[in-house]
C-alpha cells in the first residue's frame, strides 16, 4: 500500500484508468465478434453500420493510447477487408 499521500492518488487514477480503458477493451472486441457474425451471414448493409461504429470504437482506443496507432490502422484494414470480401460476393 502506498504511504504517501501523492501515491494513493496515483493509485486511484491508475484505477480509475485502467477500469476505463478495460471496458473500452472489451466493447472492440464485443463489437468484432458481433461484426464477423454478420459477416459470415454476408448481411452486408448491416456489417456496413456495425463496422462504422466499430472504427469509431478503435480510433478513440487509439487516441487515447490504449491501442498503438498502427495496430488500431491494422485492425480497422482487416475489417473492411472482410467486408469487401462480402460485397464481392453480390449480397448487396
Amino acid at each position: 500500500m502506498p504511504n504517501l499521500k501523492s501515491a494513493k492518488k496515483a493509485l486511484r487514477q491508475n484505477l480509475k484508468r485502467y477500469i476505463q480503458n478495460k471496458r473500452l477493451k472489451e466493447r472492440v472486441k464485443r463489437w468484432s465478434k458481433k461484426f464477423d457474425s454478420i459477416v459470415k451471414e454476408k448481411n452486408y448493409d448491416e456489417a456496413k453500420k456495425v463496422l462504422a461504429y466499430l472504427q469509431k470504437l478503435i480510433d478513440k482506443a487509439a487516441k487515447k493510447n490504449i491501442f498503438h496507432k498502427n495496430k488500431a490502422s491494422r485492425l480497422v484494414s482487416r475489417l473492411y477487408k472482410k467486408l469487401n470480401s462480402i460485397e464481392s460476393l453480390g449480397t448487396k
